[in-house]
């Protein structure tokens, strides 16, 4: 199917024309309803054009028949679409391409959805009935059409949605299917009536018929574990947690499935993965900004763990453009560990100074003026904490400089972290800057 373009106004020009646009991709057509130009020259003249709720109706319940279609095929991906007085799209099957064309036409210049609700009526799958209580088993070719794998997974993924259990197998032309629903299901939709309106429990207590079909039996696990097993309780207990994880996220993000708190995570423990075109012998490794774009890039992904954790505005490295040469000879010392950055340390030169007593927490009032490296900040991954690595990166910037590790300046304010870590190195106090 090549890809075409239907103008619906054809006393005007095209570029002011609403038009429907088809696309093939592998497993469906898109069939989209363009009327982005066609709004604005609307707009010019003091209309605003608004999408019916009627019409809205209507081509919702077309998108969502004809997506369970697609699945029902087999096609396992997601969709994505407009929806709006500019942009209406419908994934649609092949076979059913022409008959969205013209029903989209209909509605949009005649104001008639009939056909559009004639289209999702015969578009709409029986799955009520596939997931009604009780066990049967389900033929192909004459309960569902398409691969019994296929409408197997389909059909869990229905069930999920419908808080059910589906006890399920797919056989060579048929599919065994026998829907529950779990205690905690019943309990979170009793509970919450309002978020799923019209449900019904038709699965708890469904007795089976005596004439009812026996599934046979094919070896493997025990097909019903939990048979006159007794329900779980539930209760609430009164928990004061934070909700911040030590690496920084916070434990409530679940909008990902926590995808993203668990690689951050992941770096946080075990360090950043060096990319194997990094040519990197031995284990400690000086970034500056000069330095080729591929070790910057490291620096500055290294610089995102304790920007996170520490919920700081702004990473510690950020030179990501042109090689450049900077006044404070700013570096980053990155440690390598199983081929992953597990330490950085970030370090300027500065000539500003004042000592500071760690045992009072408080300033001698003493002013240096000396050049000194001062340390920006300092992260070692959390596995590799509490080892002596910290003190090793602070050495390495004093060999670096060529000073005693008592002269490296730490810059203001330091963490608690970075106390102890200063207090080990210099217990008779500190340069601060």
């Amino acid at each position: 199917m090549t890809e075409r373009t239907i103008y619906l106004d054809p006393d005007a020009r095209p570029s002011k024309s609403r038009k429907i646009t088809v696309r093939a991709y592998r497993w469906y057509a898109s069939v989209e309803l363009d009327g982005d130009d066609y709004v604005d020259a609307t707009s010019t003249r003091g209309q605003e054009p608004e999408l019916p709720t009627v019409y809205k109706e209507a081509v919702d319940r077309v998108r969502l028949a004809s997506t369970d279609r697609i699945w029902y095929d087999g096609y396992s991906g997601d969709f994505s679409w407009g929806e709006g007085v500019r942009w209406i799209t419908i994934p649609v099957q092949f076979s059913q391409v022409e008959a969205t064309v013209e029903a989209l036409r209909c509605a949009e210049i005649e104001d008639d959805y009939s056909q559009l609700h004639a289209l999702a009526d015969r578009l709409d799958l029986p799955i009520e009935q596939w997931l009604s209580p009780g066990e049967r088993e389900l033929v192909r070719g004459v309960d569902f059409q398409s691969p019994p794998h296929a409408f197997l997974n389909f059909l869990r993924g229905k069930a999920n949605q419908w808080g059910l259990r589906l006890n399920g197998r797919a056989t060579a032309g048929s599919v065994w299917v026998r829907p529950t629903v779990s205690a905690i299901q019943k309990t979170i939709r009793e509970m919450h009536p309002e978020q799923y309106p019209g449900w019904v429990d038709h699965w708890s207590g469904y007795v089976e018929s005596d004439d009812a079909a026996l599934r046979p039996w094919v070896g493997g696990r025990e097909q019903n574990l939990s048979h006159g097993a007794k329900p779980v309780r539930f209760d609430e207990i009164d928990m004061k947690t934070s909700g911040d994880c030590p690496c920084g996220m916070s434990l409530r993000d679940q909008w990902d499935d926590s995808r993203a708190h668990t690689s951050h995570h992941a770096a946080w423990a075990f360090g950043i993965r060096v990319p194997k075109n990094l040519m990197w012998p031995g284990n400690l490794a000086v970034v500056r900004p000069d330095s080729p774009i591929s070790w910057r890039k490291l620096a500055a992904k290294a610089g995102r763990m304790p920007m996170r954790e520490n919920h700081y505005d702004f990473n510690s490295w950020d030179y990501l453009d042109a090689p450049e040469e900077v006044p404070g000879n700013d570096r980053a010392f990155l440690l390598k560990a199983n081929e992953y950055v597990i330490g950085y340390l970030v370090a300027t030169d500065t000539s500003e100074h004042s000592r500071w007593d760690l045992l009072s927490e408080s300033s001698s009032g003493a002013h240096d003026g000396t050049l000194r490296p001062r340390i920006d900040l300092i992260w070692i991954a959390g596995s590799y904490r509490r080892q002596g690595l910290g003190a090793k990166l602070v050495q390495a910037l004093a060999d670096d400089f060529g000073c005693q590790i008592g002269d490296v300046s730490w810059s203001t304010p330091i963490s608690d972290a970075g106390r102890q870590l200063a207090r080990r190195l210099s217990p008779e106090g500190i340069w601060v800057s």
